[in-house]
């Protein structure tokens, strides 16, 4: 075979493995899964005794919800948020980040947060059948699926094992609606990892229809170590 057809045939297989979402896409939105406001280190931030900076500032002045939710989420929802900043593609006059909350809808994750607002979010439960989070989401959802138009993706960046995300999103987005097809099978350490790597490497991972997806797999081999030169 000629060194002219070995590289045609190169660049007709690098097509072919390309994810066909991101191939396609013109505009992408990512959708960020919320930090849990009801767990341990939520508590200790909005705990009135709490004396370091980030819980002052929370009563005080407010926090970004992404910093916010960072410092009790962790590895992955800072995952979550540096990809998102990264690789969001949204339509002209609209942002391409958004965090699902209880009880708030979609929100940006630059919105200041107050210590009432956030002691308002952890007395909501993330329930798909409790009316106080699913219809604020619904309603935010409407709108976000109006501004985007039909040509723009929406990627879920959280667990679609359960119907607490998915059931409120799907009925609204219907194909458009994506996710990591390398979340299945992987804990929130994993996929946190898992993203933060993808932004160092600048490679944006390949995402699938939430609705003909396998919400349940294997669990993935461990990440390589990173090895730093």
């Amino acid at each position: 075979m000629t060194q002219t057809k070995q590289a045609a045939r190169a660049k007709s297989n690098q097509r072919q493995l390309k994810p066909p979402s991101q191939a396609r896409a013109i505009h992408r939105i990512f959708l960020l899964s919320p930090a849990n406001a009801g767990g341990l280190r939520a508590k200790m931030i909005m705990s009135e005794n709490a004396r370091f900076i980030l819980a002052r500032r929370l009563r005080n002045d407010g926090v970004p919800l992404g910093e916010l939710f960072s410092f009790i989420s962790g590895l992955y929802f800072r995952g979550k948020l540096a990809y998102a900043r990264v690789f969001a593609s949204p339509p002209a006059g609209v942002p391409g980040i958004f965090v699902i909350t209880a009880g708030r809808g979609l929100v940006s994750p630059d919105a200041l947060m107050t210590h009432d607002e956030m002691m308002e979010i952890a007395d909501v439960p993330v329930d798909a059948t409790d009316p106080r989070y699913r219809e604020p989401l619904e309603r935010d959802a409407q709108e976000l699926s109006r501004k985007a138009g039909k040509r723009c993706e929406i990627v879920l960046l959280g667990s679609i094992a359960t119907a607490k995300y998915v059931e409120p999103l799907l009925g609204i987005f219907d194909e458009r609606l994506l996710f990591p097809s390398a979340f299945v099978g992987r804990g929130d350490m994993s996929r946190g990892g898992l993203m933060l790597r993808s932004v160092r490497e600048g490679a944006e991972l390949g995402y699938e229809p939430v609705g003909s997806a396998i919400r349940h797999g294997p669990r993935p081999p461990k990440l390589p170590k990173i090895r730093y030169t």
